[in-house]
C-alpha cells in the first residue's frame, strides 16, 4: 500500500501538480510563498519517487523467495538511478554554471569600466560602488544584468543605461540586481535547472523552472520598489524591456514584462494568501516523509540486531 501511495504521489507531484500551479495566477501575487510551495513540491515528488523504491526494499512481503527479493533489488536499482541522475545532473548543471560566470565576470573585468572610475555617474550612491561590484560595459543599448558569485559578484550596466534612463530608475535596476544577489537566487534557479536536467521530458519540470524564473524576478522587483517607488520600477523595466541576459546572468530586463508590471502594481499584503499557501508547503513534504519514514522504521525490525533486542 505505501509503494503504491508513493508512486502514484510522484506521479501527481511530478505532472499533475506542477501543470496546475503554473496555470494559477493568484500564486504569484505573494512570490515568497509561492516560491516555497514550489520547492516543497518538487521535493516532495522525489522524496514520492526514492521512497517508493525503498518502500519495496523494506516490505517484508519482497522478501518472501527469490522472487521477492528480485523485486527489492530491482527497486533498489532504480532508486539509485534516480539518486545518481540527480548528483549527476547536480555536478553537470554547478560545474558548467560556475564556469561560464567565471570566464563572463573576467571579461567583465577586462573591458567595463568600474563605476567609481567613470564620470558624472551619480546615480549610484556614494560610497556603494564598492559592495556593488558595479561595472559599466561601453555599450549604448539599455542593459542590466548580475553574475552572482561568493565572493565577485558584479552588476554589469551599460552606457546606454545611463544615457537613457533618469537616475532614479537607474537607481531602481541596481536596486533589483541587488536583490538578486542578496537573496542568492541564482541557487534557487539552480536547483530547478538541475531537477529539469535530470528527470524526463513528461516530468513537468519545465513548468517548474519557467514559474520560479518569473518569481524571483517579482521578488527583486519588489525589492527595488520599497527602496524607489513602483514608478521607477516599471519605467525601468519597459526601457530594458529588449535586453537579454547572458547566460548563467540574472538580469533587470526581458522576462514576461506584462506580467510583471500588473504585479508590481499589486501592492497589497496578501497575508490569508501567503498562510494558506505556506500551510499548503508545509503539508506537501510532510505527507511523503511521513510515508518515507515510517516504513524504514518499520522496515528495522526484520533487521537481526533490532529483532533480537
Amino acid at each position: 500500500m505505501t509503494t503504491l501511495f508513493l508512486s502514484a504521489l510522484a506521479v501527481l507531484l511530478s505532472g499533475p501538480v506542477p501543470a496546475l500551479l503554473g496555470r494559477t495566477p493568484l500564486l504569484r501575487r505573494v512570490p515568497r510563498a509561492a516560491v516555497t510551495l514550489w520547492q516543497s513540491v518538487s521535493l516532495a515528488a522525489v522524496l514520492s519517487a526514492l521512497g517508493a523504491g525503498l518502500s519495496l526494499v523494506t516490505d517484508r512481503g519482497t522478501r518472501e523467495g527469490w522472487t521477492g527479493y528480485g523485486v527489492a533489488l530491482l527497486a533498489l536499482l532504480l532508486t539509485a538511478v534516480v539518486l545518481g541522475r540527480m548528483l549527476l545532473s547536480g555536478h553537470r548543471v554547478g560545474t558548467r554554471i560556475r564556469a561560464v560566470r567565471r570566464r563572463h565576470r573576467d571579461l567583465v573585468d577586462l573591458l567595463a569600466t568600474r563605476e567609481h572610475e567613470a564620470p558624472e555617474r551619480a546615480s549610484v550612491p556614494a560610497g556603494r560602488t564598492a559592495e556593488a561590484g558595479v561595472r559599466v560595459l561601453a555599450a549604448q543599448a539599455p542593459l542590466a544584468y548580475c553574475l552572482p558569485g561568493l565572493a565577485r559578484s558584479r552588476v554589469v550596466v551599460s552606457a546606454g543605461t545611463f544615457d537613457r534612463l533618469a537616475p532614479e530608475e537607474v537607481g531602481a535596476v541596481l536596486a533589483h540586481e541587488r536583490a538578486h544577489l542578496r537573496a542568492r537566487h541564482d541557487l534557487l534557479l539552480e536547483a530547478f535547472t538541475v531537477l529539469h536536467t535530470a528527470f524526463p521530458r513528461f516530468v513537468s519540470s519545465a513548468t517548474a523552472l519557467r514559474e520560479v524564473r518569473l518569481l524571483v524576478e517579482v521578488l527583486a522587483d519588489r525589492a527595488a520598489r520599497r527602496t524607489h517607488g513602483r514608478l521607477p520600477v516599471a519605467r525601468a523595466l519597459v526601457a530594458l524591456a529588449d535586453s537579454r541576459a547572458p547566460e548563467a546572468a540574472l538580469a533587470a530586463g526581458g522576462a514576461r514584462l506584462v506580467e510583471r508590471i500588473r504585479l508590481l502594481e499589486d501592492d497589497r499584503p496578501h497575508r490569508l494568501l501567503a498562510v494558506a499557501v505556506y500551510a499548503a508547503a508545509a503539508a506537501t513534504v510532510v505527507l511523503p516523509t511521513a510515508f518515507v519514514a515510517l516504513p524504514w522504521l518499520a522496515g528495522l525490525t526484520w533487521l537481526p540486531g533490532v529483532a533480537a533486542g
